[in-house]
């Protein structure tokens, strides 16, 4: 590489899947009090364990995966790198390796949220207050996104920034879903008909900020099988599966063409095989067989490959 170099380029790449990592994490942690309880009433904050592998890390830690404990381990725990505070960590310490490239704006205000979640205290991250507490995650994560849209200079650099971005959405639209699949999957009394089970699709979409743009595209309804294809294949909503692979496309063309980056050609070529398999009519009937989670579970894995590929091209990374 030229004029960017490949540690940089990498982390611009991590800078921003770990802020929409932390964004994403607060999401489905907003969206699964809406979903399980159990036959008492309570809260099964256990799912949230499963949608991010994280059972066996936890437990280590902690003997009960009640709301407390929960909660704790994704927000607030250092220990744990799959936090929200391990994530917005790690994207300010890549914004410090990138100062001299990013805006002094982006750098102030992802110190300002980082130093927000230190300040957190234990009455702060509580199943009464989650809706506040996820929220202002959000708008924290979103107003750097806003401002580095505004502020960061249109090189190869926001391309990789881009292609950070993008990578990590997809890959947090498919365990968004999957909290909805296992919440179903964990109640033996659900019925995928109900005025509950709709209330539940509805709740989802709107985690994603989707639903006023699903109901542009379906006015009426809330079939699952529509729900599941709109986040997965629709190209116009920014969240989607589909949407995020075509900037991945996007930006690895550039790359390729306005830089002259030849090596991502491998990564072009398994981003093809990947669209390819979220063709709307292939996923309505991946979900009419009941393979939503095993097609979740895919999409995640070929994310990782793609990173991996990427990472070889771009980053001087040796092939695994």
């Amino acid at each position: 590489m030229t004029r960017l170099l490949s540690r940089s380029a990498e982390n611009l790449f991590w800078l921003a899947r770990y802020v929409e990592r932390a964004e994403n994490l607060a999401r489905i942690l907003d969206v699964q009090e809406t979903f399980a309880r159990d036959s008492g009433g309570r809260q099964d904050w256990r799912l949230v364990l499963v949608i991010n592998a994280d059972s066996e890390a936890f437990f280590k830690r902690h003997a009960e995966a009640d709301s407390t404990s929960v909660l704790r381990f994704y927000v607030t725990e250092r220990t744990n790198p799959t936090s929200i505070y391990a994530a917005v960590y790690a994207a300010r310490e890549n914004a410090r390796a990138l100062r001299p490239l990013i805006s002094t704006e982006m750098w102030t205000q992802l110190n300002m949220l980082y130093n927000r979640i230190v300040a957190l205290k234990p009455t702060d991250v509580v199943e009464e207050k989650l809706s506040i507490l996820c929220d202002w995650i959000k708008r924290g994560c979103d107003a750097h996104t806003g401002i580095t849209a505004g502020t960061f200079y249109r090189d190869e650099g926001w391309c990789f920034y881009q292609l950070g971005a993008a990578i990590e959405c997809a890959d947090q639209t498919t365990r968004l879903l999957d909290t909805k699949f296992l919440n179903f999957m964990a109640q033996t009394d659900s019925d995928p008909g109900s005025a509950a089970d709709s209330f539940y699709w509805m709740a989802l979409l709107r985690s994603a900020a989707g639903y006023q743009a699903f109901r542009r595209r379906h006015p009426r309804g809330m079939a699952p099988e529509q729900v599941a294809a709109f986040l997965l294949s629709d190209p116009c909503f920014p969240r989607s599966v589909a949407c995020c692979l075509g900037i991945i496309d996007e930006q690895l063309n550039a790359l390729r063409r306005q830089y002259n980056l030849r090596s991502a050609g491998k990564a072009l070529q398994f981003l093809d095989e990947i669209r390819d398999d979220l063709e709307v009519r292939k996923v309505k009937t991946t979900i009419a067989n009941g393979e939503l989670h095993r097609f979740n579970d895919f999409l995640q894995r070929s994310f990782i490959e793609l990173t991996s590929r990427i990472a070889v091209a771009f980053f001087g990374h040796a092939p695994a």
